[in-house]
């Protein structure tokens, strides 16, 4: 793959999960790599430390999603070295429950961090962004196919960075800068364990029959990261182990 010596990347909700393998990913291919978290102050120093091992810069910058101006904050942060390359839009939160047990704080919090920091973290990185940056966002495999109830408010957040990717790709493609939006499947994280209490289900749900790692999806953001997809923008890229196949 591609190298990416040289370039700066800024990884929301980089601290655990899916975030610190992508993190850690960019790094291992070339990257600095400016990441974000809320509360997991040492995990986030730790996914720094596995960076700087790497040989690369880091830095893990606090910051809520659903506060507008941290999120412009740490997109100025990530970039104060002169250059911000890559935008990984991966801080997420998740509300599962009927429709009617939904409250406004629910729909103001997911929507607050699901789309409206992803929109305002865009908008911060393609004001710096050169020629060759990409936008990179996670989205869900519950866009394409949501398996049960419960799922409204989550699928609504996530399947509006779709219409967002797709706009962006247009408006910025102009100048060279791509933007690609990732839907993973269910992944073994501590959030959503492999050997969860929900897990048989979801596995039973996909192709494969399994969860799929963090890494999996590391490897699917760093080839769009790359200049290897340099002609990819506007595009959904599923990681879900045939979830929606």
């Amino acid at each position: 793959m591609a190298s990416l010596n040289g370039r700066t990347a800024l990884v929301t909700g980089g601290s655990r999960g899916m975030g610190a393998a992508i993190a850690l990913r960019l790094a291992q291919d070339g990257a600095d790599v400016a990441l974000t978290y809320v509360q997991n102050e040492e995990a986030a120093h730790d996914v720094v430390r596995k960076i700087e091992a790497a040989g690369r810069r880091g830095i893990a910058l606090r910051a809520d999603a659903a506060d507008p101006a941290a999120v412009t904050a740490v997109v100025d942060r990530a970039a104060e070295h002169g250059r911000l390359d890559i935008l990984v839009n991966n801080a997420g939160v998740g509300v599962l429950g009927p429709i009617g047990t939904l409250t406004l704080a629910d729909v103001d919090r997911v929507l607050a961090v699901n789309v409206r920091a992803v929109f305002l973290a865009s908008q911060a990185a393609a004001a710096r962004m050169e020629r060759g940056g990409r936008i990179i966002s996670t989205g869900s495999c519950m866009v394409q196919r949501v398996p049960g109830p419960g799922g409204t408010l989550y699928a609504t957040s996530k399947a509006a960075l779709t219409g967002l990717t797709k706009a962006l790709a247009r408006e910025l493609g102009d100048r060279g800068i791509t933007a690609n939006l990732v839907h993973p499947g269910p992944i073994d994280t501590d959030m959503n364990p492999a050997d969860g209490p929900y897990a048989a289900p979801q596995s039973g749900m996909t192709a494969l029959g399994r969860f799929g790692s963090p890494d999996e999806v590391a490897s699917a953001v760093a080839y769009l990261a790359s200049d290897e997809a340099a002609y990819m923008t506007g595009s959904e890229v599923l990681v879900d182990g045939g979830h929606t196949a």
